[in-house]
């Protein structure tokens, strides 16, 4: 059954353009990641600026091994300090 990822990043004042930036970097490694079957990037449309990362993944083990790849220990750490709340990823299935 497809995992689904929901993350939401609400960067500090002045380092929006930080976050985007860490975000764009972070994208082509994990979309070339076997368990991935896609991930898209989002912005809210109405202040203050938030920015929304949704995924699929063929499994939990490949999100997992996901969290542990140079790249996205690399991309948690980069925005950890840009952010007013920490980085929460949540897990979902779908129900219909």
């Amino acid at each position: 059954m497809p995992l689904y990822i929901f993350a939401r990043l609400e960067p500090q004042p002045g380092k929006e353009l930080q976050v985007r930036d860490e975000l764009a970097r972070v994208l082509a490694p994990t979309r070339a990641e076997p368990g991935c079957l896609r991930i898209h990037l989002y912005e809210s449309t109405r202040a203050p600026l938030v920015y929304f990362i949704h995924s699929a993944w063929i499994d939990e083990p490949a999100f997992d091994a996901h969290a542990a790849l140079p790249h996205t220990e690399r991309f948690a750490g980069a925005v950890e300090g840009l952010l007013t709340h920490p980085l929460q990823a949540l897990r979902t299935k779908q129900l219909m």
